[in-house]
C-alpha cells in the first residue's frame, strides 16, 4: 500500500516550485527513518511513512491561493487516497493527524509519536545546509529581497520576515524549540549551529569586511 500511495501523492508535485517540491518529501522521508532508527520507543512505521508521503499534497495549492491550509486540505485528501488503496479506518485517523498536525503555523498539537515524528522530519528539512537553500528559493517565489539592511530582524513586525535574510531569524532559528523528541532536537542543534555560521558570514560580507 505505502508504494501505491507513494505514486498517487507524488502526482500532486507536478511542476511544484524547489522548496516544496517532491524531493522534500523524499528528505522528509530519509529524516523520518533516522528519527525512528534512533527513537527509544516503537513507533507505527506504516502510519509515519503514509503521512510522511501526503504531508504536503495540499502545498502548491495553498501557495496559488486556491485553498487557505495545506493541512486541512491535505488531511482530506488524504483520506481519500487511502480508502481507496484500502486502509482501515484507524490508519486514516492517524495519518489525518499527522497531516493536519504538522503545519508550523496552526495550532494543532501532535498528540500521537508519529505526528511528532513527522513534525520533527518536516522541520528538520527547513534546517542546515538544505534549510538555508529552501529559505532563498521559497523567498524568489514570493519575491522577497535577499535582504534589506534598513529592516533588521529586531525592528521586522511581519510573522515570516520581510526579507529572506530576515525569515531566518525569525523563524528558521527558532525551530529547535519546536522538536518534539530528543533526537530531533539533537538533529536540530547540529544544524542550527551550522545556520548560525552562515548568518555570521552572512553579516561579515554585507558588512564588507571578508
Amino acid at each position: 500500500m505505502l508504494d501505491a500511495v507513494r505514486d498517487r501523492a507524488r502526482r500532486y508535485f507536478d511542476a511544484a516550485p524547489p522548496a516544496h517540491d517532491w524531493h522534500h518529501v523524499q528528505r522528509v522521508d530519509a529524516l523520518a527513518e533516522t528519527l525512528v532508527d534512533r527513537h527509544p520507543t516503537p513507533v507505527d512505521e506504516t502510519v509515519l511513512y503514509l503521512a510522511v508521503a501526503l504531508h504536503d499534497v495540499g502545498r502548491s495549492r495553498e501557495d496559488r491561493g486556491e485553498i487557505d491550509d495545506h493541512a486541512v486540505w491535505g488531511a482530506r485528501k488524504g483520506g481519500e487516497i487511502l480508502r481507496d488503496e484500502g486502509a482501515d479506518e484507524a490508519t486514516i485517523d492517524a495519518v489525518q493527524h499527522c497531516i493536519r498536525a504538522h503545519r508550523y503555523s496552526n495550532a494543532v498539537e501532535p498528540e500521537t509519536i508519529e505526528a511528532k515524528l513527522l513534525t520533527d522530519a518536516d522541520n528538520l528539512d527547513a534546517l542546515g545546509a538544505v534549510g538555508i537553500a529552501r529559505v532563498f528559493a521559497y523567498g524568489g517565489e514570493l519575491g522577497l529581497p535577499i535582504h534589506d539592511p534598513s529592516i533588521p530582524p529586531a525592528d521586522d513586525g511581519s510573522p515570516d520576515g520581510r526579507s529572506q535574510y530576515n525569515h531566518l531569524h525569525k523563524k528558521i532559528l527558532d525551530l529547535p524549540a519546536r522538536m518534539y523528541t530528543d533526537v530531533g532536537r539533537e538533529i536540530a542543534a547540529d544544524r542550527a549551529a551550522f545556520v548560525r555560521e552562515f548568518v555570521d558570514q552572512f553579516d561579515a560580507e554585507t558588512a564588507g569586511e571578508r
